[in-house]
Parts: C-alpha cells; sequence; structure tokens
C-alpha cells in the first residue's frame, strides 16, 4: 500500500483532522486551542494582495525568444549576440483600464509586459498591442487614468469622463483614434501585436548608441471584434484561448523586429522621436526582423506566477538602455515603487521574478527575505578580491549628451502636431473601418455634453475632414 502524502500545517507538523474544530462539548462553543482552524482562517483572510491600479486583469505563460539576426554591432547585451541564440521569458498579457472583476473583451488597450531571463540579468520590455499611447508627459497619467476608471460616486463606467478628458488633452486623439478602432478590441491575445511603444536605446563594446522601438508581429493574424460580438463573449475568454491553445500545443509566435535610428538622425528627424504619442513612419524607419518569440508552457499557479510577475523597464542588462521619452523616464520611478507596495520590497525573489543568472549584491533583509548569507553586507570593503561582489565599469552604459544650452523648467508640449498621424491612420482604413471607428467613438461620446463634443469634433476635423464628418453622422 502506497504512504500517502500527509497533510500538514504551515510548519510542516502533520494534522490529524483537517474537518472539525474543537470545541468544548459536542454542541459547544470553540475552545481557544484550535490553532489549525486560526492558522486556515487568518491565511485565508490575508489570500489577496493589492490588485495592480493598471493592468490588474492578465493571463500569462512561459516562452523563448529565439534570435535570428546576429545584433553585436548594435548591442553587447548578451542575449542578442549569434543568431540561433534561444532566451527564455514570460509574458503577460492584460487589459489596462479594468479590475480584476472586469472582462477580458473591454474596449481597451492590451498590456504586453515581457521578461527576458537572460544570462546577465532579467530585462524587462513592458508594453502594449499599440505602438503609441494617450500621453507624452507622466503628469497627466493618474488624471487619465482617473477619467477612464468608473464614476467616483456611481461605481459605473463613465464615457462622457473619458471624452471630457480626452476633449482637453489632445495629445490623447491618436491613441484615442486605435482604441476606437476595430484594433481596440482584439479577439484574443493570441490575434494582437505587441510593442515597446517607448523609443529605447542599445548600446555596444564602442560605446555607441542606437534607438530602437521593438515591434512583434502576430503569427496567427489580426483578429478583432465587434461591440456586439464581444458583448456575447465569456468575461474570461481571452485567458482561455490562451491556456487552451498552448496546452493543446498550438503555440502562439510573434515575429520580432526593430526600428533603428541613429543618434544623429534623431537630432534633425521632423518630429520629436521621443514622442510617446508619435510612431517612427516604416518607410522612413524601416523595419529590421531580428527573431522569433514563441509562448510554450502555461502556468501552473495562476497567483504566484501571473499575479505576482513584476514587470519594470527599469529591469535593464548591459548593451540595453531606455532614452530621455518622459513617459518612460516616469515609469522607471513608477513601476518599481508599485511592486514594493503592492508585492513587498523582496518581490525580485519570488520564483516569477528572480533572474536566472547569480545575483550578488549588499541589500539585505526587507519583509520576506529569502537570501540568506553570511557575506559582508556593504561596500566598499576589503573583500572584494576573496570574491565579495564588486562593480564591473566595463559595463558602463556611454553618457546620454543633453541639448545644448538646455533650461530646467516645465515645457509645454500641448500644442504639438497631435493630428497628422492619427489622419494618415485613418486614411489608411477601409471604408468598413472608418464607420466603425466613428460608431464606436459616438456610442460614447453621445453622452458627453455638447462642448465636449463639438471639441472632440474639432480634433477630428484637424485629422480629416472625412474622419469628423462620419463622427458627426454617427452621433446624429
Amino acid at each position: 500500500m502506497s504512504q500517502k502524502c500527509p497533510l500538514t500545517t504551515s510548519n510542516g507538523a502533520p494534522i490529524a483532522d483537517d474537518q472539525n474544530s474543537i470545541t468544548a462539548g459536542e454542541r459547544g462553543p470553540l475552545t481557544f486551542d484550535n490553532f489549525r482552524l486560526f492558522e486556515k482562517l487568518a491565511h485565508f483572510n490575508r489570500e489577496r494582495i493589492p490588485e495592480r491600479v493598471v493592468h490588474a486583469r492578465g493571463a500569462g505563460a512561459y516562452g523563448t525568444f529565439t534570435l535570428n539576426q546576429d545584433l553585436s554591432s548594435l548591442t553587447m547585451a548578451d542575449f542578442l549576440q549569434g543568431a540561433g541564440k534561444k532566451t527564455p521569458v514570460f509574458l503577460r498579457f492584460s487589459t489596462v483600464g479594468g479590475g480584476q472583476d472586469s472582462s477580458d473583451y473591454a474596449r481597451d488597450p492590451r498590456g504586453f509586459a515581457l521578461k527576458f531571463y537572460t544570462e546577465q540579468g532579467n530585462w524587462d520590455l513592458v508594453g502594449n498591442n499599440t505602438p503609441v499611447f494617450f500621453l507624452r508627459d507622466p503628469s497627466k497619467f493618474p488624471d487619465f487614468i482617473h477619467s477612464q476608471k468608473k464614476n467616483p460616486q456611481t461605481n459605473l463606467p463613465d464615457p462622457a469622463a473619458m471624452f471630457e478628458f480626452w476633449a482637453n488633452s489632445p495629445q490623447s486623439f491618436h491613441q484615442m483614434t486605435i482604441l476606437m478602432s476595430d484594433r481596440g478590441l482584439p479577439a484574443s491575445f493570441r490575434h494582437m501585436d505587441g510593442f515597446s511603444s517607448h523609443a529605447l536605446s542599445l548600446w555596444n563594446q564602442k560605446g555607441e548608441r542606437v534607438w530602437v522601438k521593438w515591434h512583434f508581429k502576430t503569427q496567427q493574424g489580426i483578429q478583432t471584434l465587434t461591440n456586439e460580438a464581444a458583448a456575447k463573449m465569456p468575461s474570461f475568454g481571452a485567458q482561455q484561448d490562451l491556456f487552451q491553445a498552448i496546452e493543446k500545443g498550438d503555440f502562439p509566435r510573434w515575429r520580432v523586429a526593430i526600428q533603428v535610428m541613429t543618434m544623429e538622425q534623431a537630432k534633425t528627424y521632423h518630429i520629436n522621436p521621443f514622442d510617446l504619442t508619435k510612431v517612427w513612419p516604416h518607410g522612413e524607419v524601416p523595419l529590421m526582423e531580428v527573431g522569433i518569440l514563441e509562448l510554450n508552457r502555461n502556468v501552473t499557479n495562476y497567483f504566484a506566477e501571473v499575479e505576482q510577475a513584476a514587470f519594470a523597464p527599469s529591469n535593464l542588462v548591459p548593451g540595453v538602455g531606455v532614452s530621455p521619452d518622459k513617459m518612460l523616464q516616469a515609469r522607471l520611478l513608477a513601476y518599481q515603487d508599485a511592486h514594493r507596495y503592492r508585492i513587498g520590497v523582496n518581490h525580485a525573489q519570488l520564483p516569477i521574478n528572480a533572474p536566472r543568472c547569480p545575483v550578488h549584491h549588499y541589500q539585505r533583509d526587507g519583509a520576506m527575505a529569502r537570501d540568506a548569507t553570511a557575506e559582508v553586507n556593504f561596500y566598499p570593503n576589503d573583500r572584494t578580491a576573496q570574491g565579495a561582489p564588486a562593480p564591473v565599469p566595463e559595463m558602463a552604459e556611454p553618457p546620454l549628451p543633453i541639448l545644448g544650452d538646455a533650461w530646467v523648467k516645465a515645457y509645454d508640449t500641448q500644442n504639438e502636431d497631435n493630428f497628422s498621424q492619427a489622419g494618415a491612420l485613418f486614411r489608411l482604413m477601409s471604408d468598413d473601418q472608418k464607420n466603425q471607428l466613428a460608431h464606436n467613438i459616438a456610442e460614447g461620446l453621445k453622452q458627453a455634453n455638447p462642448s465636449i463634443q463639438e471639441r472632440m469634433l474639432a480634433q477630428c476635423q484637424a485629422a480629416d475632414s472625412d474622419y469628423a464628418a462620419r463622427v458627426q453622422h454617427a452621433l446624429k
């Protein structure tokens, strides 16, 4: 007879009875020696951690990034050296605005957060399924998210508030156009593209830097839903679709490409290359295909792996850097701070977040610390010759030049060109896509007051007169 696996307390002691509490007599009250009951209830009360303020609802899976083109001329990053190099990854998809109780099929951007477990540490690419975003200045971000969340009084969705923010923030118009188009409702996580959105950087052994944007093109093809079709889908449908596809061996794949801009090109480029509301047109900065991303393994515990996964743009590796993008700069602080609040100061020690390479630093202690070492806990010290951690000067990132004679002040970018790229996108759409866009905008905009409607129509007109005409017709 095979030996049973014993049920134990959290300290490992076998439990004789897990179904009945200890009482004073068969019908009497509980006694204070119900330590097993108290442990179960106390842990149950703490089973949830604060949900993410944004990107709360998500799904994830493990996979592999395979490099098809050697990029050693552009970067010293080890995972981008040599065609055929394979790097394990974890990818979390998400909706943005809704909480855990929301639907997979909300009209919303989709998060595309990718953790590369490289041999020199973890690199996190924290992007979306859109190549741009609503904002170019991070000071507007909390207000933007508040406008997209539920009404603070009714706790109900508030489309009028969304358009009130957009009417007062023309920089959002390009992303709003994408959101209200057919691309605003992906049919599944497998049937959408991913983007770094931000301009990032690569730098090589010579200290030469280039600016890059990352693109992940779905090999499953783009598939989208109308509002009517989405309303008929189960709220968990996208998560179920991803899990079941991987479970049956239908592994989703994306072609990985980058756009590369030299520092000299960026200085004179006709738009600000670090403006998150703008794309780099492919005709001017072509895509260079560099690899394949495949998801091929499901998680074994949703909470431990998907819910506790912590991505941050500040998780960088030698050869990969950031850019002067203002939104990106703010995220370098905000994401790690969110994880320290939500999961704890030692969130990087959790298996899902822990690097696959050795980690050596002088950070110690804090809640839920897993590292136990008797090594010296300060630097500089006299023990580096005996193996204590020390800096590696040859890994230094090249200095980033500042614009000549730059003044430190708040720069107003509200009146920059907010409409030409949205107009160009509109003119690429089919007639059906244009009508869908106008209908989707009108569905929410008709709930706003006439002043907001007038300002939004003026933004549509600035992009394309036909754009404005279709929205105005849909409003009527």
